[in-house]
């Protein structure tokens, strides 16, 4: 159940992304009044010039040389030296009240359109772009006449132009703003994201500054590339587009090193260093091309076809030899139960994958294929990498947490140890000297009780009692001092819990309890005999005086666990309160009404000296276990 808020939201998310996608494709035209044309004519300009004309002239209208052509046809062989070309279309009878032709994906540069006696479209470019989507109102006695494009082609492609649409001028502008507008908006909202994250970076700890300037820049990069290879506003603003053309290639270039370094961060350097060496190829290779970009602004783009060879083609290569080499190391990570490496090399290979095939596409169809996928497959692989930074912030959290309850647990150490050797010094030379004037009180009130009348001797008697609980105490105190034991040798478990269980046995009847031993055969620990039979006397006592009236069991259990003797003593006692629980061992507290804390101080203390340590785990009204842990000795 804990895990249904996740997989919940992984569902939406990826639901999400499903119908956008779907939304965004680019689907067949819909059932409407639009007329759509089937099929145009090309003519190759061979006397053609940049002039600009105001109407077709009248070889062109009258030339015997146009070639019939549809969307998935060729164009005829291209002259010699002709780069210009001419497009005729048929206009149907437009009955529409405005009347509007739209025009996809037309392939060339400096696009003018015409009728036959005026000027429609005049978009003289300063930059290479070549795909244009045009939107053009008609008017009514413009009725089967015809439309010409002139344009320059610089890589003839089938069709030329795409789609051509009749229609009214609104439910055109319609399709037409619904076209790509989406890219506009998907790249904006990486762009905003971006930067918020940029303003962020400010405020951060220096620790997560690195991974989280990385994964910014990687964002900002994607949406100015899906903002830029959009034709939505080179259309909109053709003024814009060298601009924009510079802008894809910044990102571009920006894009592959910061995605790099952001892996690299996240995952280290790969086997063997790959990754690092991969990226500081990447990063030499993207300065360079940037300094390729500058000189082509600088030279008006008079080595393109140089430019366009190593930040393009070979760019291209060196994009899917990195896509490749990290899909592989994710594919590693993930071998090795990383879940974050899960979560990135699922949004990697969906990335990685979609693009590949569309580069291996792009380059397979001579760079006639337009790229469409790409934008989604980032959409996932960044979600992938905003959870797995959001999935590391939470693990560095955690561990501080984690941290700030170790430092509290060795702080309480430190501050008991120092009470503990503050209280050991003190009793020791408090023991020393009150031990010698009891032993004279009791030898005089011996004697005494030996001269005394009968009706005397009693109070003597409970003089004698005081005197030795007292003494009892100050043994206390002296073994809490010094609880490094003397005589230290192998001790039997089964032996010494055999003895503990005789002088006990009686104690626990009385309590209407029994004591029931599991005992492994051949354990064995270092210590003194004696004191290791006093900590667990006073354990087993307390579980005793702590049994219910009827029924009352102690389970002493001892195993042997990754080289340690563990013994486990269990009642179905009475049980103890959390806050009693985190005092037990300090100095001088104690539960019971005649209690003076030291037994259960001298139990740690004995434990300690062995090298063990002693933990106890209670509810209330279910019982107590006490666990003790000592390292392991041969016979």
């Amino acid at each position: 159940m804990k895990r249904l808020p996740k997989i919940l939201a992984i569902v939406l998310a990826l639901l999400a992304v499903f119908y956008l996608c779907a939304e965004a494709y680019p689907k067949q035209k819909q059932a409407s009044d639009a007329i759509g044309a089937e099929s145009w004519q090309i003519l190759w300009d061979s006397d053609g010039s940049a002039s600009v004309p105001d109407a077709p002239p009248e070889r062109v209208l009258r030339s015997p040389d146009w070639a019939d052509m549809r969307e998935d046809t060729d164009p005829p062989p291209r002259p010699a030296g002709t780069q210009w070309a001419w497009v005729r279309i048929d206009i149907p009878q437009l009955s529409w009240t405005i009347p509007a032709v739209m025009m996809q994906k037309v392939h060339g540069r400096d696009v003018m359109v015409y009728t036959e006696y005026r000027e429609l479209f005049d978009a003289h470019r300063q930059y290479r772009y070549s795909m244009n989507n045009l939107l053009l109102p008609l008017r009514t006695e413009d009725s089967g006449g015809s439309l010409y494009l002139r344009m320059k082609i610089t890589d003839p492609r089938p069709g030329i132009v795409e789609e051509v649409s009749f229609g009214s001028f609104y439910q055109l502008l319609t399709e037409y703003l619904n076209q790509d507008l989406l890219d506009v908006m998907l790249g904006g909202a990486f762009v905003l994201i971006g930067g918020v994250m940029l303003v962020c970076a400010l405020f951060l700890n220096r620790a997560y500054i690195k991974s989280w300037l990385a994964l910014c820049f990687v964002i900002l990069s994607i949406g100015l590339l899906v903002i830029s290879y959009s034709p939505f506003l080179f259309t909109l603003y053709p003024a814009y587009g060298g601009v924009l053309q510079r802008l894809f290639d910044v990102s571009l270039f920006t894009l592959l090193p910061s995605f790099l370094y952001f892996f690299q961060a996240i995952f280290g350097n790969g086997y063997r260093n790959a990754v690092l060496h991969l990226s500081r190829i990447q990063l030499i290779y993207s300065s360079f091309c940037l300094l390729l970009l500058v000189g082509n602004v600088l030279t008006g783009e008079r080595y393109f076809s140089i430019y366009y060879l190593l930040t393009t083609t070979v760019l291209g290569v060196l994009m899917i030899a990195d896509l490749s080499v990290l899909l592989v190391c994710t594919i590693s990570y993930s071998l090795q139960r990383n879940k974050d490496a899960w979560i990135f090399n699922g949004g990697l290979a969906v990335f990685a994958g979609i693009g590949v095939f569309e580069l291996l596409r792009y380059y397979a169809t001579n760079e006639l294929y337009d790229l469409y996928w790409w934008k989604w497959g980032m959409v996932v692989f960044v979600i992938s990498m905003i959870v797995v930074l959001g999935r590391r912030f939470a693990e560095t959290h955690n561990q501080v947490l984690e941290y700030a309850k170790e430092l509290e647990r060795f702080n309480n150490e430190l501050q008991r140890s120092e009470k503990m050797e503050i209280i050991s010094e003190l009793a020791a030379s408090v023991a020393h000297e009150v031990r010698n004037p009891l032993q004279v009180t009791r030898g005089f009130l011996q004697l005494l009780g030996e001269r005394s009348a009968v009706s005397d001797k009693a109070y003597i008697e409970m003089a004698l009692d005081e005197l030795d609980r007292a003494s009892g105490i100050i043994t206390d105190f002296l073994t809490f001092a010094k609880p490094g034991a003397e005589n230290v040798k192998p001790l039997s478990i089964s032996e010494e819990f055999r003895h503990i269980e005789g002088v006990l046995t009686p104690l626990a009847s009385i309590h209407h309890g029994k004591i029931m031993l599991d005992i492994e055969p051949d354990l064995y620990v270092k210590g003194n005999s004696s004191k290791f039979k006093q900590a667990f006397i006073n354990m087993i006592k307390n579980s005793i005086e702590a049994l219910p009236d009827e029924d009352g069991k102690i389970a002493v259990r001892a195993t042997r666990e990754n080289g340690e003797v563990v013994i486990r003593i269990r009642d179905n006692g009475i049980g103890m309160a959390p806050e009693v629980l985190k005092r037990l061992g300090e100095p001088y507290f104690s539960n019971k009404t005649k209690g003076t804390g030291l037994g259960l101080m001298v139990t740690f203390r004995i434990v300690e000296a062995m090298q063990g340590t002693l933990t106890f785990d209670s509810k209330k009204g279910a019982g107590t276990e006490a666990t003790v842990r000592i390292p392991e000795s041969s016979e």
